[in-house]
């Protein structure tokens, strides 16, 4: 089971994959379940925008897109692809006064809240993933 990164039409670099992967391994677990192969795909707004639309149908830019698959209810494990549009993130840490890389690790670590189950549609559950990102951003530090 591992976490590994790769981009699609970007060049993005993140950093501190080990450190990262270990991080989420954490909140995995703190979730209840385990970390299994889970792919971080960072990609252009205009690759995020293709697939936003062709996979959901949504004709308009998104931070990231989670394929999610899990077995949440026989292993525990969770498992998917994550991607993860560089441009949308480091426009939205500008608009949330964040520097680039923290906005980065809040979106890394919501990919892996949606593989644990965790939904962000209503203002209540968007608001519980946000209170969850908080707390898993707190864990990076210690």
């Amino acid at each position: 089971m591992a976490v590994k990164y790769y981009t699609d039409d970007c060049s993005y670099r993140l950093p501190e994959k080990r450190r990262t992967a270990a991080w989420l391994r954490e909140v995995a677990e703190a979730e209840g379940y385990r970390l299994g192969d889970v792919n971080y795909i960072f990609c252009s707004a205009a690759r995020l925008l293709e697939m936003n639309k062709e996979f959901l149908g949504h004709d308009y830019f998104t931070d990231i897109i989670t394929f999610d698959y899990s077995d949440r209810k026989g292993s525990r494990v969770v498992s998917g692809d994550i991607f993860i549009d560089v441009e949308t993130v480091a426009d939205n840490a500008r608009i949330y006064g964040a520097t680039k890389l923290q906005e980065m690790r809040r979106v890394v670590v919501h990919g892996v809240l949606h593989l644990c189950g965790q939904k962000d549609k209503t203002p209540r559950a968007n608001a519980q993933m946000h209170r969850k990102e908080d707390k898993y951003l707190n864990f990076w530090s210690l």
